[in-house]
């Protein structure tokens, strides 16, 4: 792996104008394929992600002996309302679980967070089985870094391979509504379902670009659109039978009530929704909790509890009760309190990085009232993971940068069975502007020498 990064990074440093003309390509390409975050550049730097076999194999089995795990866990909530209890949900969305999607999976396509700690140390920090993002732009940066003169110039040297992620959710979709529809064969009219104004509109196009060349019928279209007419959901003139569903539950609810159209379409059977409601059991992060604590133990077969054990990171839903940790009972919030170095809050249901507290970047009283609003509301505490580090080049300002940025290793889950796709994401400190890097997507590409 080092070899390959630094054969990158040398090519770039070599004096010639690579580093320049390869920029200047990025730039074009993302905003001919409109590839933005809002109005930035998805990739802000000039260097994919690089696994190694060995990595990617790490990878792929872990996540195939966790999502058994995983599994059983929403089994027993879903039978369960005692053990759900767990997981913290709330009552409206109680009333969303009753309702059968029409197939099995909960999250026919979903994504793990997950940190690289070192090459043999894999720690998985969230499970996103809502609306997990980022595939559309990583397969189209992907094909467009094939195009970058440096990526051409490292390909004499070593072999590369994309891991697609886009085939395993559009996959996902159809076979939903093929198990949704019964013994019916007509083709799905889908609609990518969202707020027009969020930031990601611009990977909804790639998405509808995408299926269109696959021969399916697609819209992009706002909740606020849509009307329940007739047995029909419709969009003006146009009938949807399956939803891409990117709009965040919580949102959908919280803009149009319990009786929204697509609430009450998904209710009728009239359409297929993926995910569908009951995605947002594991969505919690409570569900990190439920899996890796004491108590549940039992739920899980031997080679699942060793799996927990190395790669989850010790998680409980914060509130004053006595549980373990490293094999010795602890007396949950007062411990908290005088740990607060080691440790995480997290909002048990929000994205983005909303409300996270990081104990060790606050102070004392800072983190004591965080702990207090995590009692009132529901809140995981998470053990801090070791954070991992690559060098990424950008260049700005005629002249190359390289800096260390932070990477995370998000694995795409196709069926709820098995990995299909890799997202990652760098992010720094050093925030120069948009093209120097802060935050960004970069594809990930298989690589070994040739």
């Amino acid at each position: 792996m080092s070899d390959a990064i630094s054969c990158y990074h040398d090519l770039l440093a070599s004096g010639s104008a690579l580093a320049a003309d390869s920029q200047a390509a990025l730039e074009k390409v993302q905003q001919l394929r409109g590839l933005l975050f809002g109005t930035r550049p998805v990739c802000t730097v000039l260097r994919p992600r690089f696994l190694t076999p060995a990595q990617y194999r790490l990878l792929h089995d872990t996540v195939s002996t966790l999502l058994p795990a995983f599994q059983t866990m929403y089994d027993r909530a879903l039978a369960d309302p005692t053990f759900r209890q767990q997981f913290r949900v709330l009552d409206w969305e109680e009333q969303l679980l009753g309702i059968d999607p029409g197939f099995p999976d909960p999250s026919p396509t979903s994504r793990f967070d997950t940190f690289f700690a070192s090459d043999d140390e894999l720690l998985f920090t969230e499970f996103n089985t809502e609306t997990p993002a980022g595939a559309g732009y990583s397969d189209t940066l992907a094909e467009l870094f094939y195009g970058v003169p440096v990526f051409q110039e490292f390909q004499r040297r070593f072999r590369v391979n994309p891991i697609p992620a886009k085939p395993g959710v559009l996959h996902a979709l159809t076979d939903s509504f093929k198990r949704w529809q019964g013994h019916v064969s007509d083709a799905p009219r889908i609609a990518i379902l969202d707020w027009r104004e969020v930031p990601t509109f611009s990977e909804f196009v790639l998405f509808y670009d995408y299926f269109k060349a696959m021969g399916i019928e697609a819209r992009i279209v706002d909740p606020r659109e849509v009307e329940y007419r007739d047995g029909k959901l419709m969009a003006g003139d146009y009938h949807i039978t399956l939803i891409y569903k990117r709009v965040l539950i919580s949102e959908l609810i919280e803009r149009g009530g319990i009786d929204h159209p697509v609430v009450q379409a998904v209710r009728d059977r009239a359409v297929c929704m993926v995910n569908s409601f009951r995605c947002k059991i594991l969505f919690k992060k409570a569900s990190l909790a439920v899996l890796s604590d004491e108590r549940n133990a039992a739920l899980f077969t031997p080679a699942q509890q060793a799996a927990i054990a190395r790669h989850i990171p010790w998680t409980r839903v914060m509130e004053p009760r006595k549980t373990t940790i490293d094999g010795a009972e602890i007396d949950l919030v007062p411990w908290a309190s005088a740990n607060k170095d080691r440790l995480v809050l997290k909002p048990n249901d929000d994205y983005g990085g909303k409300g996270i507290v990081l104990g060790w970047l606050v102070d004392q009283r800072a983190w004591d009232d965080a702990i207090q609003t995590a009692l009132a509301l529901p809140y995981v505490v998470q053990q801090k993971v070791k954070l991992p580090y690559e060098a990424f080049p950008s260049f700005e300002n005629n002249s190359l940068h390289v800096l260390d940025r932070m990477l995370d290793t998000n694995p795409y889950v196709a069926f709820g069975a098995f990995m299909h796709g890799c997202l990652t994401r760098i992010s720094t400190e050093e925030l120069v502007n948009v093209t120097a890097g802060g935050g960004s997507t970069v594809p990930t590409f298989l690589v070994e020498p040739r």
